[in-house]
């Protein structure tokens, strides 16, 4: 059993299910979503980590957003999942992957965001933000367009 099908068990939740396709090598995919120094470009604007099981992310956006989350899947070139441990109260229950598949023209980025114990306004930003950071990620990653943090939504 997955992670996102133990987690959407265990809590009647919401979740945030976004799917795209990045033109570029697995390989490269994987490693703008798993290494703090590409995550920088897209998402946070200050991240440590390594990228192994167990390990503890700091997602750095502000001082009232420096949040941490644990890794508990990471498989190379295939999935890379967090649960948060130390963030707000909406997304302290959350747990956020992405699973990857090699297609022809490119790779297939399935995210989830699963866990969320609300349909709230921060669940409905955060589904918007999602969307736009991954439209960034694969700007990023085919492009290497960088949205300056201010401006990331």
């Amino acid at each position: 059993m997955s992670s996102i099908e133990l987690v959407e068990q265990e809590t009647k939740s919401y979740a945030i299910y976004h799917n795209l396709v990045i033109n570029a090598s697995i390989k490269e995919v994987f490693k703008r979503i798993i290494e703090p120094d590409h995550l920088i470009n897209w998402w946070p604007l200050k991240c440590t980590g390594t990228p192994q099981l167990g390990a503890i992310y700091n997602f750095y956006f502000d001082e009232s957003y420096d949040w941490f989350g644990k890794v508990i899947q990471i498989e190379p070139e295939t999935s890379f999942h967090i649960k948060m441990t130390d963030s707000d109260s909406d997304w302290n229950p959350t747990t956020f992957g992405f699973d990857l598949e090699e297609l022809k023209s490119g790779v297939q980025v399935k995210f989830w965001h699963v866990g969320w114990p609300e349909c709230n306004t921060h669940f409905k930003r955060s589904s918007y933000c999602w969307a736009m950071l991954l439209n960034g990620l694969k700007n990023y990653t085919e492009q290497e367009i960088v949205i300056p943090f201010e401006q990331r939504d």
